[in-house]
């Protein structure tokens, strides 16, 4: 990736790192979302 004219290099390292561990948070919340309880409630569909 090329890097970006007039940004600090440590700033985009910086993006980079949270971007990196949201992504892993996020992929950790939807790993975790099909034993969520609200998940599994009868839509209005299924009553």
């Amino acid at each position: 990736m090329p890097e970006q004219q007039g940004a600090p290099s440590g700033l985009l390292q910086q993006m980079e790192q949270l971007m990196a561990a949201l992504n892993a948070d996020l992929s950790r919340l939807d790993a975790d979302l099909p034993q969520a309880p609200w998940t599994s409630r009868p839509g209005p569909e299924d009553v």
